[in-house]
């Protein structure tokens, strides 16, 4: 059981996932809301019955898990439609990642969580805040190219948000991923060793 959360946070096409990464390479059970969400939405998952009965079955895709384009359409294009699926979702994500961390067996834990500054309820369970930060523009060119997506639809997942200015300004630590893997892993050692560190204090003091 870890008593040590690290909250890692980033706007879309910023490289959370990559940074993630890096510390799970270095032994640090990462517990991911986004992969959570997955779960909760794959075909025969615990919230796609609610899912199905408030928004129709035409949001299943054909193998029965929740078609995530078409929901991401749906709900940015409609703050209430945005709401009644968080009202499924979120409480049943905050259940399970609070497990995973209570569970974790590494000296701390990594709570990566896209919406983390927009969420009061993530931020209050976390020690410490690291954001992975990059130029919007960097941001907007990654998921254009990942996600094959037009610029304009980038721009309002984007919009819909925190701001840039607003994750530094609750961020404890950041990494800044607008170089290659090999600087951002660099960058990961340094505060893994930080983590370590500030883990075993709080270790100390609990004992």
């Amino acid at each position: 059981m870890s008593d040590f959360v690290v909250g890692l946070t980033g706007g879309i096409g910023s490289g959370k996932s990559a940074a993630a990464d890096c510390f799970a390479a270095q032994g640090i059970t990462v517990v991911d809301t986004d992969a959570i969400a997955h779960e909760l939405a794959a075909a025969g998952g615990p919230a796609m019955p609610a899912l199905l009965a408030e928004f129709g079955p035409e949001v299943a895709a054909p193998d029965g898990a929740l078609d995530r384009a078409r929901m991401r359409r749906l709900v940015f294009g409609d703050p209430a439609a945005r709401g009644r699926l968080e009202a499924i979702l979120h409480p049943l994500i905050r259940a399970l990642a609070a497990a995973r961390c209570r569970d974790a067996a590494s000296p701390y834990v990594i709570l990566a969580v896209p919406l983390l500054v927009e969420s009061g309820t993530y931020r209050d369970r976390c020690n410490r805040i690291v954001v992975v930060d990059c130029p919007e523009s960097l941001q907007i060119s990654r998921v254009m190219a990942r996600n094959a997506l037009p610029e304009a639809e980038v721009r309002a997942i984007m919009a819909a948000q925190a701001s840039r200015a607003e994750r530094m300004a609750v961020a404890d630590d950041v990494l800044r991923n607008d170089g290659d893997l090999h600087h951002l892993e660099t960058q990961v050692a340094d505060l893994h060793r930080k983590y370590l560190r500030l883990s075993s204090q709080i270790a100390k003091a609990n004992c």
